[in-house]
């Protein structure tokens, strides 16, 4: 076997696991459309890889991933890099994520928080803000959940300890949910 191959047998594996996590994905699906169609945003953070996650998340929906139609409101809160930069400099890089959905967020919209570990601890910060806020969470993790676990009215948990192998997960898990919030939302409309 090559070592390409060899390298994929965690993820394909992971994948082929997918009913161990698949209720929390149904689950958060449903808040994301629901909240959807009662005038919800969503909102997106995360660190590092899961940063792009954000990023690619919320562009599936602004943008277009496979339909046709109005723009969907989403934002990832992790492309802003002055706000980003004097929050963290100013108070900390712990609340960095929290104090925009202080400035931007209203009850009936959504967050998601993308954490491996689930213990990030901006991640975990925004989700107690978001609850706070009267704001539906949905964690996005690995591990065993973390802090986040607990804390997330949904909580998605990819049940590995390789970080990459759990982002291999949260990239189609994403793929997914915004592909049915998009089809929710969209479906036989036009631009």
């Amino acid at each position: 076997m090559s070592d390409y191959l060899d390298y994929l047998n965690p993820t394909r594996k992971i994948l082929e696991e997918a009913n161990l996590y698949s209720s929390g994905v149904e689950a958060a699906k449903e808040i994301l459309i629901g909240g959807m169609q009662n005038g919800g945003t969503i909102f997106i953070c995360g660190n590092g890889g899961s940063a792009a996650d954000a990023q690619h998340w919320a562009a599936e929906l602004v943008g277009r991933f496979r339909l046709n139609g109005k723009a969907l409101p989403a934002h990832a809160l992790t492309v802003n890099t002055s706000a980003i930069t004097a929050i963290g400099n100013d108070f900390d890089f712990s609340s960095i994520f929290s104090r925009q959905l202080e400035a931007f967020a209203k009850s009936g919209d959504i967050l998601i928080g993308i954490s491996t570990s689930g213990n990030s601890l901006n991640v975990v910060k925004a989700v107690e803000k978001a609850r706070e806020l009267g704001i539906k969470t949905i964690g996005i993790t690995g591990c065993d959940g973390g802090e986040m676990r607990s804390l997330s009215d949904c909580c998605v948990i990819v049940p590995s300890f390789s970080t990459e192998v759990i982002q291999h997960a949260h990239v189609t898990i994403g793929h997914y949910l915004m592909g049915m919030v998009e089809r929710a939302l969209r479906e036989d409309k036009t631009i």
